[in-house]
C-alpha cells in the first residue's frame, strides 16, 4: 500500500512537471515570416506608368497573380513574433491595358512613412536652394596664414605621377 501511494504521488508529480514544462516562460519561440517583404521605400519608388518589368524589379515577384484578374498583383506579408500577435500587411497593384502601373491600394501610402504617419510630421522633402539665381556662389579665397590656405598650398604643390602599368605576360608557348 505504501509503495502504491509513493508510485501514485511520483506519477502525479512527474505529470504536473511535464504539464508545467509545456508553458515554461523561458522557452524560445521563433518569429514566423511569410510572404513578400514590402517596405515604404519600395512603395515610394513606384510611379504611375511603370511597366510590369520595372515594378517587378522594385517589388519582386507578386505573391498572388490571379488568373481571373491578370491586371492585379497582390503582395502579402505577415509576421508573427514568437508568442506575439500576428501582423499582416497587404498591397495590391493594378495595371492598365498597356501593362503600365495604374493604381496602388493597401496598407501603404506613397510618400508617407509609417513613422511620419504615427508622429504626424509632414513628409515634405523638397529642398530649396539658398541662392535663387542660376549662377553658382563664388568661393572666397582663404585668409592669409590660415589652416585652409596651408592645405590649399599643399594641394597645389602635389605633382601627378603616372600610374605604372604591368607588362603583359608572355603567352607564347615554347
Amino acid at each position: 500500500m505504501q509503495n502504491t501511494k509513493l508510485l501514485l504521488t511520483s506519477f502525479t508529480f512527474v505529470g504536473l512537471l511535464a504539464l508545467a514544462g509545456c508553458s515554461f516562460p523561458g522557452v524560445y519561440k521563433i518569429d514566423i515570416q511569410q510572404g513578400n517583404v514590402v517596405t515604404q521605400d519600395m512603395i515610394d519608388q513606384l510611379r504611375p506608368g511603370m511597366t510590369r518589368r520595372q515594378v517587378r524589379f522594385i517589388m519582386g515577384n507578386p505573391l498572388l497573380a490571379d488568373t481571373f484578374h491578370p491586371d492585379r498583383w497582390d503582395y502579402l506579408y505577415s509576421l508573427q513574433p514568437g508568442g506575439g500577435e500576428r501582423q499582416q500587411e497587404r498591397v495590391s497593384l493594378t495595371f492598365n491595358a498597356n501593362d503600365q502601373l495604374a493604381s496602388l491600394s493597401g496598407d501603404f501610402k506613397p510618400g508617407v512613412s509609417r513613422d511620419e504617419a504615427i508622429l504626424g510630421k509632414s513628409s515634405d522633402t523638397t529642398v530649396t536652394p539658398e541662392n535663387k539665381g542660376d549662377q553658382p556662389q563664388k568661393e572666397e579665397p582663404p585668409k592669409p596664414g590660415s589652416l585652409l590656405e596651408q592645405i590649399q598650398n599643399d594641394v597645389d604643390k602635389v605633382e601627378t605621377v603616372p600610374v605604372p602599368t604591368q607588362e603583359p605576360l608572355d603567352t607564347d608557348p615554347r
